[in-house]
């Protein structure tokens, strides 16, 4: 819907129908809800500036201003710092297990998704002493880090930070396509981990590239995967959104009770 048209759909439903009860700012929120609602303004779509729609609809911008706060708040609407105000974005919320161990792109396309991954960082140098002890290796050997952007249809979901030693990959491996598919086809591929998740917020990068406001909540997940012989071979430390994922685990009484 362009400014025009939403303009015109403001006004004909009645914006400033004193039949209508509460303050103007509230009756404007709730239009807006209405078109977001009925799929006229889709998730995404930018409306005007405070100035331009005030000035359009010959109201106060504090009207204005008041009624995008009450949407801002409810989640409808988001600010992105230096774009504008926007219908926020509906994310499918998924389901993911606990107890399986499995790739981002293996998640995806059990759901039909398209899985695919941005490099926002690739480097190969010696691990720093903490990695070398978690990962069991000298001070000399050299570690692939790979931070990645994870997308599913085009929707970005998680950031992925993963520390592997070379020695379980090829030089060239770690890109766009799944880690543990390289991981796989060089005979390494992880049958344990071990997963530790924590509840955050997200600086203001990290949101960025998440296309969500800084602060945003979301699930640190920290991964410490074993081959059959115990040796570790993939520390990861990944940010998932917290609007678009529910972590879940069958628990069992034990036997002994």
């Amino acid at each position: 819907m362009d400014r025009t048209s939403l303009i015109a759909e403001i006004e004909a439903r009645g914006l400033r129908d004193t039949a209508r009860s509460g303050p103007l700012y509230r009756r404007l929120a709730q239009t807006l809800t209405g078109l977001i609602n009925e799929g006229l303004l889709k998730p995404g779509a930018a409306l005007p500036s405070e100035r331009d729609l005030a000035e359009a609809l010959k109201i106060g911008r504090v009207t204005v201003r008041t009624a995008y706060r009450d949407l801002l708040n409810a989640g409808t609407l988001e600010s992105r710092h230096g774009s504008g105000t926007f219908v926020s974005a509906k994310v499918e919320r998924m389901e993911q297990s606990l107890w399986r161990l499995s790739s981002f792109s293996e998640d995806m396309r059990s759901r039909g998704r398209v899985p695919a991954a941005r490099i926002l960082s690739r480097t190969i140098n010696k691990p720093s002493p903490e990695e070398a002890f978690l990962l069991g290796l000298g001070v000399d050997e050299r570690v692939l880090r790979l931070d990645r952007l994870r997308l599913a249809d085009g929707l970005p979901l998680a950031i992925d930070r993963s520390v592997v030693p070379v020695k379980f990959l090829d030089d060239t491996a770690g890109g766009e396509g799944s880690l543990y598919d390289a991981l796989t086809a060089s005979g390494h591929r992880p049958v344990r981990a071990l997963q530790k998740l924590s509840a955050v917020t997200l600086d203001a990068t990290s949101a960025a590239a998440l296309d969500v406001a800084a602060g945003a909540p979301a699930l640190l997940i920290e991964r410490v995967s074993r081959l059959e012989d115990q040796r570790v071979v993939e520390y990861t430390r990944s940010h998932y959104r917290g609007d678009a994922y529910d972590f879940v685990a069958e628990l069992r009484i034990g036997d002994e009770l």
